[in-house]
């Protein structure tokens, strides 16, 4: 089957605008005047017309683009964990259950009739709704029930969903008896939830899943999304067309990346770090730094033949069953429209090999941060995590799996190919000058 061609009607002059705009629409969640950034926007627009056709030919994605706004709903052939860090508060903390329940009731409680909604009568309309859920509930006395309310309605007033034009959030929440009075945009909050299937025709996440996608459509999403993609986690038709050079060239004429080729997988670098929702390595917080210095040190005991021991490694598809299954356990039995239910989710097929894995045992990497942390003085991991050298290893050991650099598995973590390429990453990370005593400068999250 012949291969798509990217920006196939794009002029070459104009290409690197257009790669831009791609990159744009693919680490973005919404766009629109005032997110992710002012500007943004006006940079994607000019291209709507390109970018459809190419999303849409190459990924079966569909790009809905307004003069006031633009989304691209993905299809998903596997489920990916990493997808849910755009629910994150403005300190950058991920989004605990109760503020995606808040989320979702708070935007199912707006009617098409009201173009503004006070605090005080939000919490009218979604409270009752909110405690007649068992486990949820939701009381104004309890400071935690308060806050997951001010970080949502900060959450969709960063999008756009929401503005706020009197009042303040922040004195409600102190229990000063505040209000605010906000006007809704009801186009974003339609933007915002756009489920493939309706919900409540669902048996199983499975459904939520694409399993009509051809070979080389799957390929082409894996190669997109994921930051590595290793042969032995796909079948072999998927590695085969993931091994053909058109294929990857292709994306990277779309994207503006470079093409990266090992025996053990392929990926799409990204040097200028234009093309990412998590860069790495990086000075941005302390996660990041001690998940860099982590898997460095880590990579240094490779190389200097430190004897660590190897496991088979369980096929990828065998998480993405557990991950299934831990899902449906939590789905609701009532409100299921059962003669229209999807329950049959796409066949995931088994990776090609059991190939052998490093294994580090918890303890190593527990002595491992502990090692960073007399190196550098607890000090210099901010006030969060001076404390809490568990703690940051469990946030950077998150951050690590999520770039497919290593697989939690019990008792440790198994070391993917992919992170030798980071054993001189030390030398991206300089050490503050004598007189600063905080290395990890930046957002402490």
């Amino acid at each position: 089957m012949a291969e798509p061609k990217a920006a196939a009607e794009v002029p070459v002059g104009d290409l690197g605008a257009y790669q831009d705009a791609v990159r744009l629409i693919l680490t973005s969640d919404l766009i629109t005047a005032v997110h992710p950034r002012p500007g943004v926007l006006e940079r994607v627009l000019p291209w709507a017309d390109e970018l459809t056709r190419d999303l849409r030919d190459l990924f079966g994605y569909t790009l809905i683009a307004t003069t006031r706004h633009v989304r691209l709903i993905r299809q998903l052939d596997t489920l990916n964990p990493s997808r849910g860090k755009i629910f994150t508060t403005r300190a950058g903390k991920p989004f605990d259950r109760r503020r995606l329940a808040y989320l979702c009731l708070i935007i199912g409680s707006f009617q098409r009739s009201r173009v503004e909604i006070s605090l005080a009568d939000l919490v009218r309309q979604f409270g009752p709704v909110a405690n007649s859920i068992d486990g949820l509930g939701f009381d104004p006395l309890v400071p935690g029930h308060k806050g997951a309310v001010v970080d949502v309605l900060g959450w969709l007033v960063e999008r756009g969903a929401l503005s706020l034009s009197d009042g303040s959030v922040e004195a409600w929440a102190r229990g000063g008896g505040g209000d605010a009075l906000y006007d809704i945009d009801h186009d974003v909050c339609a933007m915002i939830f756009r489920p493939s299937r309706p919900l409540q025709h669902l048996t199983s996440a499975a459904g939520l899943l694409d399993g009509a996608a051809s070979v080389e459509r799957r390929a082409r999403r894996l190669l997109l999304e994921r930051p590595v993609v290793y042969y032995s986690d796909v079948d072999a038709e998927t590695a085969a067309v993931l091994r053909r050079d058109d294929v990857a060239e292709n994306l990277a004429w779309l994207t503006g990346l470079v093409v990266e080729r090992r025996a053990e997988g392929v990926l799409l670098a990204d040097p200028a770090g234009r093309f990412t929702d998590r860069p790495f390595p990086g000075r941005g917080g302390v996660v990041n730094r001690a998940a860099g210095l982590l898997i460095a040190r880590i990579a240094d005991l490779l190389e200097e033949g430190d004897v660590l021991g190897r496991v088979h490694a369980a096929a990828e598809a065998e998480a993405q069953r557990d991950l299934l299954a831990r899902i449906d356990s939590a789905l609701p039995e009532s409100g299921v429209v059962h003669d229209l239910a999807w329950s049959e989710g796409p066949h995931t097929p088994s990776g090609q090999s059991t190939e052998q894995l490093v294994f580090v045992e918890r303890h190593r990497l527990e002595e491992l941060i502990e090692v960073l942390y007399d190196q550098f003085g607890a000090a210099s991991f901010t006030g969060t995590w001076q404390q809490d050298p568990h703690g940051l290893l469990d946030a950077a050991v998150t951050m690590l799996e999520d770039l497919r650099l290593i697989r939690s598995v019990p008792g440790g973590v198994l070391v993917l190919p992919a992170a030798l390429r980071y054993r001189n990453i030390s030398l991206a990370i300089p050490a503050p000058p004598k007189d600063q005593l905080d290395l990890f400068d930046g957002d402490p999250k």
